[in-house]
């Protein structure tokens, strides 16, 4: 009998029951259902789903068509080895698939040393899964090599969030508050194609009275949404935030009596914000001075809304993938701690986490630098609560590793074999080229995924693993509300969990070592509760029975008879005397700045029928017909001097490479800077084109501004 279908009473045959879930894609995890079908073509269908609050029951169309990519037509079915006579992929069963991945990383680290492993993860994994692969980098493999793909997400946002509040959450109130502020400054997002579903608290905010402010250097959907669209140039946005906070400061609006009671370092940051007068950051930015003091007057006179004198600044990738990241989010954070619109309801900064998991898998020890429950691997007390809960003496745990580009940068030279799960650098890393040679002069790659990216087909053993319908775990959505999957299909025979490929490896490599590497979730979990007590990410009293009763619950909740954590910094912020901090920052330049030779500013992004690297939603036959391939948009003028027209191909050339992808010819992008989605493999990959520059806090890559020149295609001869 199928997995569609089940026994009733009297032999008669019953549909089953649909399995309430979440969808596989981004951060917001709205909640969907699904009804297996028993047809491998189209194993589910999602069936909507409107008791959870986050979406209540609509899905954009990735999450309509997500049971597409568990058609065995697309995903991955039985592991596969490169044979040496032929140098390509092929079939292998699974004990000669691990055996292989074990000898490799073995070899790699007797030859070289244990840092000459390197483990590379993804915002997509479970937490779970994130947790026990940080476990396994640490006591398994002994390598300070690991990060994950998440790095490239939100990290200078948590890097700014978490040297002003003390604390790194996503969003430190829950969605539902967005339409109930006075008035919201969106930084860097679109969410009109990046989250369709979250696009409607934008929409019920103005239909309240409040006011929507969005900077974008595109009038892209979202912006048109906007009651005013700011539209700085690339890379100015610290310029941008700091022109504001200046006119704040001229004009009488700071809010003094929180920034006395409730602040630390005000004067500092003052000072270095008043060197930044707003006729200078209309000539930086190309903002004019009137429509910075309309941005300023719509956000501190707020007086519509559900509350009225309330705001919100939220952030997304356009300030954040910076090598000045950090500083441009703190400088966003310094205007809303200035005019009191933080700490207080229905007001605060926020960041709109990217990635399906891009919260909770950072938190449990998939970076470089952290342990589980958001603990720092230098400190003494943080290892040695970790390392209790794992058995293991505080001083076999490695140090902090490298970022994950540096990670990147250092294969084939320092590491020498890299496992890879759950994460397609081949397409989306910065500096794509360069990435994908390195991975190239890999002494030995393992690739654990759902599908045969592009990453995959540069391994040497590739281990088909179960995806989010085959299996049950929590993941962390941008509210900081863990949320569980439940499986609700029967993986295909030949595939197996990524907890069954850890736990296969580390017995593997360590005889006796996988008894503390158990594959059911729940029990993972558990222990991740214990790992991450008292820790600043706190899951202690969250279980499983809770999740489901509660429809999530919000980190941090330390004890079971807690009701968790949905708002925070209401009556405290997270530092030890309890005040938020201002960190005086200034403008600086993007790392590469146009010339003669590079004249154009290209910035990177996504659209609305594809996700992240491609590697899933481009096996979907619904998306490719929405979004078949790359483009450059640029603007009329643009187009007009170099001669070009509609679709007609156009190269995009850096110091890094040269892509080619059709013009997409409008006026709503600026006439100096042009724009390529960077879901694609091949001639049109963006990411080629990237500036791997690093933030120096957060070490995040510079996406999204770079130096470019456009060259027209010749005709074929």
């Amino acid at each position: 009998m199928s997995d569609a279908t089940a026994e009733a009473p009297g032999g008669a045959t019953a549909v089953q029951a649909p399995t309430p879930t979440h969808c596989p894609y981004c951060a917001l995890q709205c909640g969907m259902s699904l009804r297996p079908t028993g047809d491998p073509a189209l194993p589910a269908e999602v069936v909507e789903r409107t008791d959870f609050p986050v979406n209540r029951g609509a899905l954009c169309g990735k999450g309509r068509t997500a049971p597409s990519v568990l058609s065995s037509r697309v995903r991955l079915t039985e592991p596969l080895v490169r044979r040496p006579d032929t140098g390509a992929l092929a079939p292998a069963t699974w004990e000669e698939a691990l055996a292989a991945v074990a000898d490799g990383l073995r070899r790699a680290r007797a030859d070289h040393g244990a840092d000459a492993v390197g483990v590379f993860g993804g915002g997509g994994l479970t937490n779970e899964k994130a947790y026990t692969l940080g476990k396994f980098a640490r006591i398994v493999l002994g390598t300070s090599q690991i990060d994950y793909n998440g790095r490239f997400c939100m990290s200078s946002a948590a890097a700014a969030g978490g040297r002003a509040f003390g604390l790194d959450r996503g969003l430190p109130f829950p969605l539902e508050d967005i339409p109930k502020t006075g008035c919201v400054i969106l930084v860097g997002s679109n969410l009109a194609e990046t989250m369709p579903p979250a696009l409607r608290y934008l929409t019920e905010l103005r239909a309240n009275g409040g006011k929507l402010i969005v900077i974008d250097p595109r009038r892209t959907r979202t912006a048109e949404q906007a009651d005013l669209h700011l539209a700085p140039r690339p890379g100015t946005d610290l310029a941008l935030a700091l022109g504001m906070l200046h006119l704040v400061i001229a004009e009488g609006r700071v809010d003094e009596e929180f920034v006395a009671g409730r602040t630390e370092g005000w004067e500092a940051a003052r000072a270095a914000t008043m060197s930044h007068w707003p006729e200078q950051v209309e000539r930086i930015t190309g903002v004019s001075v009137p429509r910075l003091r309309e941005a300023v007057a719509m956000f501190c006179d707020a007086d519509g809304g559900t509350f009225p004198g309330t705001g919100m600044v939220l952030t997304a990738r356009g300030p954040e993938q910076q090598s000045k990241g950090t500083d441009t989010v703190g400088a966003w954070i310094n205007l809303c701690l200035a005019t009191g619109r933080a700490g207080r309801p229905y007001s605060g900064y926020g960041c709109l986490t990217g990635q399906g998991n891009g919260q909770g898998g950072r938190e449990h020890g998939q970076k470089a630098d952290q342990l589980p429950g958001y603990r720092k691997l230098d400190d003494p007390a943080a290892r040695a609560h970790v390392a209790e809960v794992w058995g293991v003496p505080p001083e076999s745990l490695p140090g902090p590793g490298r970022s994950a580009y540096e990670l990147l940068d250092a294969l084939g030279g320092d590491v020498r074999a890299l496992l890879l799960m759950g994460s397609n650098p081949v397409v989306s890393a910065p500096a794509a080229a360069h990435v994908e040679d390195r991975i190239r002069s890999l002494d030995f790659l393992a690739v654990a995924d759902v599908v045969l990216s592009e990453t995959a087909q540069l391994a040497d053993v590739v281990l088909p693993v179960t995806q989010w319908a085959e299996e049950t775990g929590t993941m962390t959505n941008l509210e900081g509300r863990v949320l569980l999957r439940r499986r609700a299909l029967t993986p295909p025979p030949g595939v197996r969990s990524d907890l069954e490929v850890l736990r296969a490896l580390a017995g593997l490599l360590d005889a006796g070592r996988e008894k503390g590497f158990p594959t059911d979730p729940e029990e993972v979990f558990d222990e991740l509760r214990r790992a991450s007590s008292g820790g600043p990410a706190d899951y202690a009293g969250i279980s499983y029975r809770r999740i489901e009763e509660e429809r999530g619950v919000f980190w941090p909740c330390p004890a079971e008879d807690h009701t968790g954590t949905p708002r925070l910094f209401l009556d405290r912020f997270a530092t030890p005397d309890g005040r938020a901090r201002f960190v005086p920052v200034v403008h600086r330049p993007a790392a590469e700045e146009t010339d003669a030779d590079y004249p154009v500013v290209l910035t990177t992004g996504r659209v609305v029928s594809q996700y992240q690297s491609g590697a899933q939603t481009r096996r979907v036959d619904e998306l490719n017909a929405a979004a078949p391939g790359p483009f450059v948009e640029l603007h009329p003028r643009l187009a007009e001097r170099l001669g070009v027209a509609e679709g007609e191909p156009l190269a995009v050339v850096s110091r890094r490479g040269r892509a080619v992808a059709p013009a997409r010819i409008t006026t709503a992008i600026r006439a100096d800077t042009v724009f390529m989605p960077f879901h694609w493999y091949g001639e049109g990959r963006a990411n080629t084109l990237v500036n791997p520059a690093l933030d120096p806090v957060s070490r995040m890559p510079e996406f999204k501004v770079c130096a470019v020149r456009l060259e027209r295609v010749p005709e074929p001869s």
